[in-house]
């Protein structure tokens, strides 16, 4: 079974003015699928068809299959991000996720402001990211294509640094862009539930065999 573009968790325009839906129109409707057909065309024939997408990625980073890594990676980062995002005010920081900022940040506006000067200031293309470690949380970003899921890290929330993602509305301004994304339009409940460890399953695609299969 081939992987397939997500949909996109909310409607194209509702992320305006912050996201454009012309940039979403090119970021996930031609970016994204891009990633998706390439992938497809590589595994094709080979022991990787049926696998999952998680699996593809696993697979690709053991056997230093850059190609295919890179594709698989931008697949996984892509739906993971489309669901960090949600429109403006829907969603706020509350209960365990809340506390655990004021814990290891001293508040939102201090973790606000970590994240997007890692994003900011990553130097060239990448992901700026917020992840569980041991217990706290911890900001990082990560270059091109790589992801959490070939590292074993447990992601809560990713901004992507492409300029890709953020040229047709800021031009090269991303400075802007990442400011006006962390500080509007994060998915805070999303964030919470990958508390529980469920990002990297949140953005998978299965393979053709099923669940009973993958397990004989």
């Amino acid at each position: 079974m081939a992987f397939t573009l997500p949909d996109l968790p909310f409607a194209k325009d509702s992320l305006a003015p912050h996201m454009s839906a012309e940039t979403l129109d090119f970021h996930h409707g031609k970016h994204h699928k891009a990633y998706v057909d390439k992938v497809n065309k590589l595994i094709g024939g080979t022991d990787l068809q049926d696998a999952s997408l998680v699996e593809v990625i696993c697979a690709a980073h053991g056997h230093h299959d850059k190609p295919l890594f890179n594709n698989a990676a931008q697949i996984w980062n892509h739906s993971f991000f489309w669901q960090c995002l949600a429109p403006e005010g829907s969603t706020r920081p509350s209960g365990k996720l809340r506390e655990m900022i004021n814990e290891d940040f001293g508040g939102e506006q201090a973790l606000l402001d970590k994240l997007a000067q890692e994003s900011i200031n990553h130097f060239g293309s990448g992901w700026g990211w917020l992840l569980l470690n041991n217990g706290a949380l911890e900001v990082t970003s990560l270059h091109d294509a790589d992801t959490p899921v070939a590292h074993g890290m447990t992601p809560l929330l990713t901004i992507d640094v492409w300029e890709h993602a953020y040229y047709i509305d800021y031009r090269n301004e991303r400075p802007r862009f990442v400011e006006s994304v962390i500080e509007n339009i994060v998915n805070w409940d999303f964030v919470s539930r990958n508390l529980e460890g469920s990002g990297i399953a949140s953005a998978d695609q299965e393979g053709a065999r099923t669940s009973a299969d993958s397990l004989t």
